[in-house]
């Protein structure tokens, strides 16, 4: 990992940085790139524009590590009402909710329960429910809220992160359920140890992980590939001889012409839409990403006026 990276997912991680960059303007300007505002009319009036473009879109609540049950509760309920409205208003609009936004760290039970309560909301709309993965310390347990909800569910995907040396093994237990995976690179900060150090590492067992997916896909399971990296996707589809068998997922406000284009093209394209308050680390780590580009963008919203 480089060392521009590692700091921007140190600050993102910093208490005193989260209660205290978010105040700034020019920080606030700076995440109008990444995400239409922070309310679910935001979020649906973008996804609007877009599913008038050709493509559908991802919701996700911004929110993480929530102390209280009682405030997992409200995002359940929050949630609800956000399935509600995509369907009232016809749009093609799934949904991706962190376990330690509904109440993973208090109460394993309670999340699952929170969970099975949200499939069976995505389920009655036609729709479905995807868990973002978190950091390493929650892989295991996110899976096995997977594999409970996925005896159930089929309508329900789970993010995996090609970073992580475990990731092959993890792909290998899944299979026989024919899951449904966003495939990711992966965006934490994480012992050393416990992740691929270089880009192109990381890309190639991104590729390998695509394709072992992809060999062993059933009639029900699907595959996202979550990357802004078009290189990267055209070479999976050369490899595979097609681009039937997969999706593509990118970020709002990230290469947005481009998944425009690749919608038009025939590729099944979605674009993730966040929306919230609680922005700040979800903000910190797309900066990580590209973190010269971005944090060059973020100078340039603190000197320009409006």
């Amino acid at each position: 990992m480089n060392v521009a990276r590692d700091a921007v997912l140190w600050a993102a991680d910093n208490r005193w940085l989260r209660e205290h960059l978010p105040k700034y303007r020019f920080v606030r300007r700076s995440v109008r790139r990444f995400m239409p505002g922070e309310t679910l009319d935001d979020a649906t009036a973008a996804a609007k524009r877009l599913q008038e473009r050709g493509v559908p879109t991802m919701f996700t609540a911004l929110g993480e590590n929530v102390t209280e049950l009682s405030d997992a509760r409200r995002v359940v309920q929050d949630y609800r009402e956000a399935f509600d409205r995509v369907a009232e208003v016809g749009l093609d609009t799934e949904f991706s909710v962190k376990p330690s936004h509904l109440g993973l760290d208090q109460d394993p039970r309670a999340a699952l329960a929170n969970l099975e309560e949200l499939a069976t909301s995505a389920t009655e709309h036609d729709n479905w429910l995807w868990l973002d993965m978190e950091s390493a310390p929650y892989v295991d347990r996110t899976l096995d809220l997977y594999r409970k909800l996925r005896a159930a569910h089929p309508n329900v995907g789970v993010c995996l992160q090609a970073y992580l040396k475990r990731t092959a093994g993890d792909v290998d237990s899944l299979m026989p359920l024919d899951p449904t995976i966003r495939l990711v690179k992966g965006a934490y900060r994480e012992p050393r140890e416990l992740v691929f150090g270089s880009r192109e590492v990381i890309d190639e067992a991104y590729r390998r992980l695509a394709l072992l997916i992809l060999a062993r896909k059933g009639p029900i399971g699907r595959l996202a590939l979550g990357t802004h990296d078009i290189g990267l996707i055209r070479q999976i589809e050369t490899d595979v001889g097609g681009r039937d068998g997969f999706e593509v997922h990118m970020l709002f406000g990230i290469r947005q012409a481009d998944l425009v284009r690749m919608a038009a093209e025939g590729y099944q394209a979605r674009s993730l839409i966040a929306y919230g308050t609680h922005w700040y680390p979800w903000f910190m780590r797309r900066i990580a990403e590209k973190p010269v580009e971005n944090s060059l963008l973020a100078f340039r919203n603190l000197v320009t006026r409006g």
